[in-house]
């Protein structure tokens, strides 16, 4: 689950792992796979690094992260 605010400044949590797309209209929009939209405060960077983090702290990118590590060392 990521933390996100509304415009009105009420934060709330989305499964991150139902997040299809994120776009600025200029106001940043979540849609989930449902079709739900949220329109929130943070901009389309920052969800994408909540994203990222959240993916990271639940083991999903560590393979890949491992892999582009090792592909560094080289």
């Amino acid at each position: 689950m990521i933390k996100v605010t509304k415009l009105n400044g009420k934060p709330f949590s989305i499964n991150s792992l139902f997040i299809e797309t994120v776009e600025a209209f200029p106001d940043t929009t979540i849609t989930l796979t449902n079709g739900r939209k949220y329109v929130v405060r943070e901009s389309e960077d920052e969800v994408a690094i909540l994203m990222k983090n959240f993916y990271q702290s639940i083991g999903l990118l560590r393979g890949r992260l491992l892999e582009e590590k090792e592909n560094e060392e080289e």
